[in-house]
């Protein structure tokens, strides 16, 4: 995949569908993109949007109106193991502490995520991978299901979260729904008095839940990448 060799048009719209993604969590329609970039025939747009499909840079649900999804999104994502480890000398233990869906919300025993954890329900991490945080900020959760697959986020993967209570639009979030008595794994938008929680996947709605009924646990720092 050569950006390079993309047309400019071709360019412009892959940009604002970059874009596009990283301010609202869930691609463009064609209409959409044809404003951004100033094209006004929506056939024109899906003619560019196969070539980009073409060259390996897209994928396509075409039945799906917001149906896009970025192969090459790695510069947006969380770092993750196969590209992070710069320095395996520094490890040190994060404890695992539960299962979290990344697909429909599921009840989990409680809002705390198990955080009384055994000494053997821990996993080593490389320093490089979250940065500056302290140790005893940190947990790690096992994901289940496929909704934030374009976050690079896969079943089975670990993701590596701090804990805190509070996010800013955009962040991959741990979160408590006590109303539905539910945990997920989703992208935070505030909008006005309630949450959009957004998947990262075209084929699944987002959850929109009064602000005053969610609950943040942790935001993602990094992910530990299952190969299959």
């Amino acid at each position: 995949m050569e950006y390079n060799k993309l047309s400019t048009r071709q360019k412009k719209i892959l940009d604002f569908i970059e874009s596009f993604l990283r301010d609202n969590g869930f691609p463009p329609t064609i209409r959409e993109i044809g404003e951004a970039v100033n094209i006004a025939s929506t056939s024109v747009v899906n003619y560019n949007l196969n070539k980009l499909v073409e060259r390996g840079f897209l994928e396509r649900a075409p039945e799906v109106s917001r149906g896009l999804r970025l192969i090459n999104q790695e510069d947006h994502q969380p770092k993750e193991m196969g590209v992070a480890i710069a320095d395996m000398t520094h490890l040190f233990q994060v404890p695992l502490v539960g299962k979290i869906a990344a697909s429909a919300p599921v009840p989990l025993p409680g809002e705390d995520f198990g955080y009384y954890y055994d000494s053997d329900d821990m996993i080593d991490v490389p320093q490089a991978m979250i940065g500056p945080s302290h140790r005893d900020e940190l947990f790690a959760l096992r994901v289940t299901g496929d909704s934030m697959i374009d976050a690079m986020v896969g079943d089975g993967d670990i993701v590596i979260l701090k804990r805190q209570n509070v996010a800013k639009n955009g962040d991959m979030v741990a979160v408590w729904l006590p109303e539905r008595g539910e945990t997920t794994l989703k992208k935070y938008y505030l909008e006005g008095k309630r949450v959009r929680l957004q998947p990262a996947n075209p084929m699944m709605d987002p959850i929109y839940v009064n602000a005053d009924q969610v609950s943040v646990q942790g935001r993602v720092l990094a992910i530990l990448r299952t190969l299959h």
